[in-house]
């Protein structure tokens, strides 16, 4: 339907519709799931030179619709008042508060994805300990992997948590006899990096968990194609490199390839900003745990085995819809984050 009918057709059901019905309206057009909502969510899955003028016009459907219904409420707030006397004890009106974070819309995504997968979602503190951050997950005091979780620390020893990993330590401790486990951990995450288009201090995570008889890299494999496809579309390519982590063995980088270029390196000639001219961007690593930590947690390694992963969040939200610098995100920006 093109959307000079969609505008025809909500224009005859706003006429004829109360406060109720408006309001039914205003979730079935402008709602998280809403016409407008899914075509501004479509813009990010369009090639480069489309988007532009399918946003325009996504933007131009929803100014539309929201002036229908607002003058249909005015429309009905007049005629109310001239009906009745105003009633002082009514609650006031509930205020338009905004809509949802396109990076809490990806985490949504992402969790909905994982519980249809059969995984629970938990969380964990924000401030561990150097046990549950690093120690237990096999990077002790001295471990040169730690250079590239530089961090901050707090007095006592306590620090803003590197990554989501502690959630998995907590929870295999508490449930080392109630196996299997399939959990995923999303939250927000603290380093000392440098901001650039792909980095940031403060990003969130979502790392999942699978312990049980028999897991293999076979089934990670297959999990995040799942994830990656659920996501991003059947189109989207994944590339699996190797890697090292200190808590997997083996381990693996995740890449997905660019929509900012389509896995071409390069936009209008020069290098892509996304990706670096690579035509991939990582998402995240992965790899079956190491049996260390599962010792640690203690869990038998010669019994059960398991895999684990963790994505940026913000890295997925830039691939989903086109977003060349994730900094975007979380700049005071509303013209920029009311297009999704």
């Amino acid at each position: 339907m093109t959307n000079e009918a969609i505008i025809t057709k909500l224009s005859s059901a706003v006429a004829k519709a109360d406060a109720k019905g408006l309001e039914d309206l205003r979730v079935a057009y402008l709602g998280r799931k809403g016409v407008v909502t899914e075509q501004l969510r479509a813009v990010g899955e369009l090639p480069t030179s489309e988007r532009s003028a399918a946003g325009a016009a996504a933007n131009h459907l929803r100014q539309s619709i929201e002036s229908l219904l607002s003058e249909r409420a005015a429309e009905l707030e007049a005629a109310s008042e001239n009906l009745a006397p105003i009633d002082l004890t009514k609650p006031g009106s509930e205020p338009i508060l905004g809509h949802h974070h396109p990076v809490s819309l990806l985490l949504e995504d992402l969790t909905d994805l994982f519980w249809q997968m059969g995984y629970q979602v938990v969380s964990g503190p924000e401030v561990e300990t150097e046990w549950y951050n690093f120690e237990a997950l096999n990077l002790d005091t001295d471990h040169p992997a730690r250079d590239t979780q530089d961090t901050f620390y707090l007095e006592g020893g306590n620090l803003p948590r590197t990554h989501t990993s502690g959630v998995q330590v907590r929870h295999m401790e508490l449930n080392k006899n109630k196996l299997p486990i399939r959990i995923v951990a999303p939250g927000k995450v603290y380093r000392n990096e440098d901001e650039d288009a792909r980095h940031s201090w403060i990003f969130h995570q979502i790392e999942g968990l699978v312990v049980d008889k028999g897991i293999t890299l076979a089934d990670l494999k297959g999990t995040l194609e799942a994830m990656l496809h659920g996501v991003l579309g059947e189109d989207t390519k994944l590339r699996l490199r190797p890697n090292y982590f200190p808590y997997t063995e083996p381990s693996v980088e995740m890449d997905a390839t660019c929509v900012v270029c389509n896995g071409d390196g390069q936009v209008d000639g020069v290098n892509c900003k996304m990706c670096g001219g690579t035509g991939w961007l990582e998402l995240g690593g992965a790899g079956m745990v190491h049996p260390q930590v599962l010792r640690n947690a203690g869990i038998d390694p010669e019994v059960y085995s398991g895999f684990a992963f963790g994505f940026g969040p913000e890295r997925i939200a830039a691939l989903k819809y086109g977003v060349d610098d994730v900094r975007e995100f979380w700049r005071p920006n509303l013209n920029f984050l009311e297009q999704f």
